[in-house]
């Protein structure tokens, strides 16, 4: 769709995807919070994140699997992770393996309404990890804010 701009026979279409949003329609469109009232438990996705990620910096699952369950800057900084580790795999001349572990102790805690944090250890065959999620509550569902894998 697009926009006409100026008057006359000046005016030129620019596409409504550029022109600014107000702050009144993020208000009303943008992702709403949600109460922890109304949310599933986290325990199942933080699991099922963890492997995922896991899976997706080894290179054995596509990262677009994951792309509903995540924020935008969550993504563009696993889909930098995973060029990284990707490249060192590529110059080493290592094939992509899948991962054999095991998921650890889980500690979670709900530091205010519609917010839940996580550390996961992951035991591998060669070191043991951690992965600390921040779930928060967006649109009626949880949504990752924060993955960093230690």
């Amino acid at each position: 769709m697009t926009e006409a701009v100026g008057a006359g026979p000046a005016a030129h279409a620019v596409p409504i995807a550029s022109t600014p949003r107000s702050r009144q329609n993020d208000e009303y469109f943008g992702l709403q919070p949600t109460p922890r009232e109304n949310l599933p438990s986290p325990e199942p996705l933080i699991e099922n994140l963890t492997r995922c990620v896991i899976e997706i910096l080894a290179g054995a699952r596509d990262l677009d699997q994951i792309a509903r369950w995540v924020s935008d800057d969550v993504y563009r900084h696993l889909l930098k992770r995973v060029v990284l580790s990707a490249r060192a795999r590529q110059v080493k001349g290592r094939p992509v393996v899948r991962p054999s572990f095991a998921i650890g102790s889980t500690l979670v805690c709900e530091p205010r309404d519609g917010v839940v944090e996580a550390v996961v250890v992951v035991r591998g065959k060669a070191r043991v990890r951690a992965v600390a999620l921040r779930l928060e509550g967006l649109d009626s569902r949880w949504r990752a804010t924060a993955i960093n894998v230690l």
